[in-house]
């Protein structure tokens, strides 16, 4: 009991020692739960003026225990701005501005009764501090600055909020006495999705704070994505309500970890539950590439960034440019240079370890750069300004601006206050600093005006933690809303190649994109990023990846086989070029030269029976009626114009009538001279007379009227035809008038079909000298190769169509020459001693000899 007794009185005298040397004495209490909480601690600067160069003066109210890392930063960040602005001679000459630092507020309000702390909170009240302030900065958190900003108002002190945009604070009648000094995200959405769309990224997910600020972002979010062609896989609307959170935290968890979307963009208040959505997901060592704002940058958990993931975190953050020399500031910063007495000097010897010169000194020793160093190095320590922190440095330089313009519309301001009080007009410099414009120390426009700072400048910074206390945060971009189109975004590629391997970021995609000659079909009840890829219908492409539809190649273009590329169409005809033209023509002129070579023979064998049977002089013409009829074809090959067009048909048709009506009259002059045997009868006039002969004219002549109509109404010409055939443009010859076509055509079947009808119905007379079964036999070939040529020629295009009516006149013309000459000749080459009139007469003595001098001549 003693010694208990005892313990309490040495604690008792501590505390006493402690309080009579207050604030020279202090303890060193570590409270690593306190400084591992993320959350911002709400930090009031309240600036006031003094003549000549002064040093700021103290910290308050225990900020050992209610500071958090990034609370410190926005300190140094302000008190960097301050030593700037009093080096500089030419801003506010032989002034300086100075603050008062207190923090954590908001929670002393709760704590206390108003009544009771009110000195403290109204520090303008003359009786308490005889002090006036010259203006107030509050922030980070709205919150804070919304439940004491009246307070400030009461106490006529104007309050500028440097922490990120909240519309509510925008409500001048309810607070008249607030200016918020950060611009309003109106292109956060748009910069996020550009962000999206640069990696081909189009299936992401969105995790929001249930509050006005979320669903406006998710309504803006939604609304650009949609423009850019992007989908939400899902999105998180992480409620405030703590029993609905818990109730929906395994529902989240089920669809982020099931979703093949890799990108998640967050947004909302970090001091709401959606953090503790996100720790949980830390926890569960979930690997997502994220998309986020400054407010959730360098957040630790458990010693380890609360948004780390193996691909790494993407962070928008209001634009801002390098401090020259802040870093050297953080290092070298010593606590007696803004302190008359506790000052910075708690917080080195608390986290430093430093140790004091003497026992009534706040000078610090054992405090080297190394060890600060380290100590930043461990606990993610910022040694460059940006975000909210140069958002105060803005401000400072700002209120600076606008306190040297108000001083220099009153030139006698000066000599009404003197000594160390020097007390301004806080209303009248807001006038100034709601419009005030200038360059920072950096080189950066700073506009002031909220209604002409529309236009929100982003960075975008990469972060990526390889160890525990090892990782890179690197600027890689820039977004600028009001540069044009397909400008706004700007990545350095160095960076993104030096920082990103692309190759290891998955693909945040619902469906694999469809690559050239292929197009998108939507899948039926899903978003339009999941679609199925089909290949392009016939001459149609896409030359590019993901395209809804495809592109109809022009009329003189045709589509490759992969679909991704139009090819010029080559220009074809049937011509001697090609291996069909030539051997077509080659045919012709070999069936022309023989025909004429028979024609040779028939004219030296002249007087032999086998030539003057049948009327050699129908064999005559049938012979040069074939040789025009093989060379007619000619016409059909070689590039088409209008002369070669015109004689096509007209030729073709004009030579076989002839063929065909010299048959004709062969056939009849059998059957006249086989069948009349009875002298006198009126038939055998007919034979002696000739008739038979005038069948070629007359017929002739039937068809050249029919050309003639043909060629008067609707002539043939030549003709462009792109769509048969998909490789090439055709030149073929149009004929015109079909129903002509037609009619010539039929006309010459129907004198084919009449040869036909004659030859057969002789083929049983004597065959000595004797044609009539040749030329039933050659009319049969005749018309057998005219009839199948119809539906052959129907179901032919382009050159194919020409090369069958080629082929149709070859056969034709070849089936004539071959079945009725070919046995001829052989008679008349190899077996001459069967060309005689005496062997005639030996076997066919039955025979009158006046049918036989009708048959010779």
């Amino acid at each position: 009991m003693f010694y208990l007794t005892f313990f309490f009185l040495v604690v008792r005298l501590t505390f006493l020692f402690c309080s009579l040397m207050d604030p020279r004495c202090f303890l060193r209490f570590k409270h690593p739960h306190t400084w591992d909480e993320d959350k911002d601690t709400d930090c009031f600067f309240s600036i006031y003026t003094k003549h000549g160069h002064i040093k700021n003066e103290y910290l308050t109210r225990n900020l050992d225990k209610k500071l958090t890392y990034k609370n410190i930063h926005l300190i140094l960040s302000l008190y960097f701005a301050l030593e700037n602005i009093n080096k500089d001679p030419h801003i506010l000459p032989n002034i300086s501005l100075l603050v008062k630092v207190e923090c954590n507020l908001l929670n002393d309000w709760r704590m206390n009764s108003l009544s009771t702390k009110i000195g403290e909170f109204l520090a303008n009240y003359y009786c308490i501090n005889q002090r006036r302030y010259l203006i107030v900065l509050t922030g980070p958190i709205w919150l804070s600055s919304a439940m004491l900003g009246p307070l400030l108002y009461i106490t006529n002190r104007p309050e500028l909020y440097y922490g990120p945009f909240h519309p509510l604070l925008s409500n001048h009648e309810q607070f008249p006495h607030l200016y918020q000094m950060a611009p309003k995200d109106t292109s956060l959405p748009l910069s996020m999705v550009s962000l999206v769309v640069y990696f081909r990224w189009n299936w992401v997910g969105a995790i929001i704070s249930d509050d006005d600020l979320g669903l406006e972002f998710l309504s803006e979010l939604r609304r650009e994505m949609q423009r850019k062609s992007a989908c939400l896989a899902f999105v998180h609307i992480i409620m405030e309500d703590k029993i609905l959170f818990q109730k929906n935290v395994n529902i989240y968890y089920n669809e982020i970890i099931t979703s093949s979307a890799k990108v998640v963009i967050i947004y909302g208040d970090k001091d709401s539950h959606l953090q503790l959505n996100l720790r949980f997901y830390r926890l569960a060592y979930l690997q997502r590439i994220w998309v986020t704002t400054s407010q959730w940058d360098m957040i630790v958990h458990n010693e380890r960034l609360l948004l780390d993931s193996f691909y790494g975190t993407f962070i928008f953050l209001l634009h801002s440019s390098e401090l020259s020399g802040f870093k050297k500031f953080i290092e070298t910063v010593d606590p007696s240079k803004y302190s008359k007495s506790i000052s910075l000097a708690e917080l080195w010897w608390i986290y430093f370890n430093c140790s004091l010169t003497s026992f009534n000194s706040m000078n610090l020793k054992n405090c080297s750069i190394e060890k600060r160093m380290q100590w930043l190095f461990q606990h993610h320590f910022e040694t460059s300004v940006s975000g909210t922190g140069y958002v105060v440095y803005n401000t400072v330089h700002a209120v600076a601006h606008a306190l040297h313009k108000m001083l220099l519309q009153e030139v006698d301001t000066l000599s009404k206050y003197s000594g160390d009080k020097l007390e301004f007009d806080s209303w009248q410099m807001v006038h100034f600093l709601k419009n005030i414009q200038f360059i920072n120390p950096v080189g950066d426009q700073a506009n002031m005006n909220q209604k002409e700072n529309e236009y929100v400048e982003y960075d975008i910074q990469y972060s990526i933690e390889f160890l525990p206390n090892l990782g890179l945060k690197m600027k890689i971009g820039k977004f600028c809303k009001h540069l044009p189109h397909g400008q706004q975004l700007y990545m350095s590629e160095e960076m993104i190649k030096w920082n990103i391997d692309l190759r290891q970021i998955p693909a945040s995609i619902c469906s694999v994109p469809c690559s050239p000659g292929f197009r998108k079909s939507p899948q039926q009840g899903k978003a339009v990023c999941c679609f199925d890829c089909i290949p392009c219908p016939e001459n149609e492409i896409s030359n590019m990846s993901d395209m809804d539809q495809c592109v109809k190649c022009p009329d003189d273009h045709y589509a490759n086989p992969e679909g991704n590329h139009c090819l010029k169409k080559v220009v074809a005809f049937l011509g001697y070029e090609d291996l069909l033209g030539m051997s077509l023509a080659c045919l012709a002129l070999c069936f022309s030269i023989l025909t004429a070579f028979v024609l040779g023979v028939f004219l030296k064998h002249k007087d032999t029976p086998t030539v003057k049977a049948n009327n050699r002089a129908l064999s005559y013409i049938l012979l040069i009626s074939l040789i025009f009829c093989f060379l007619c074809s000619l016409l059909f090959i070689g590039q088409p114009n209008m002369a070669t067009c015109f004689m096509q048909q007209t030729i073709f048709a004009v030579t076989f009538t002839v063929a065909a009506s010299t048959v004709l009259a062969k056939t009849i002059t059998v059957v006249l001279a086989f069948k009349v045997t009875t002298p006198g009868r009126r038939m055998r006039w007919l034979l002696v007379s000739g008739a038979p002969n005038f069948i070629i004219p007359i017929c002739t002549v039937i068809q050249l009227i029919l050309c003639g109509i043909w060629l008067g109404t609707s002539p043939p010409f030549v003709d462009v035809d792109i769509q048969v055939e998909r490789e090439h443009i055709l030149i073929v010859c149009n004929k015109g008038s079909i129903i002509a076509f037609y009619c010539v055509l039929g006309y010459l079947g129907s004198i084919a079909m009449g040869s036909f009808t004659v030859a057969f119905l002789a083929r049983n007379l004597p065959d000595t000298f004797n044609e009539a079964k040749y030329l039933t036999f050659s009319m049969l070939v005749f018309c057998s190769v005219w009839v199948t040529f119809l539906p052959v020629y129907h179901s032919t295009k382009g050159k194919s169509m020409v090369a069958v009516e080629v082929f149709c006149i070859l056969a034709s013309s070849a089936g004539l020459l071959l079945c009725i000459f070919a046995p001829k000749c052989f008679i008349i080459l190899l077996r001459p001693e069967r060309n005689s009139f005496q062997m005639f007469r030996n076997v066919h003595f039955k025979i009158e000899k006046n049918s036989l001098d009708v048959l010779y001549h």
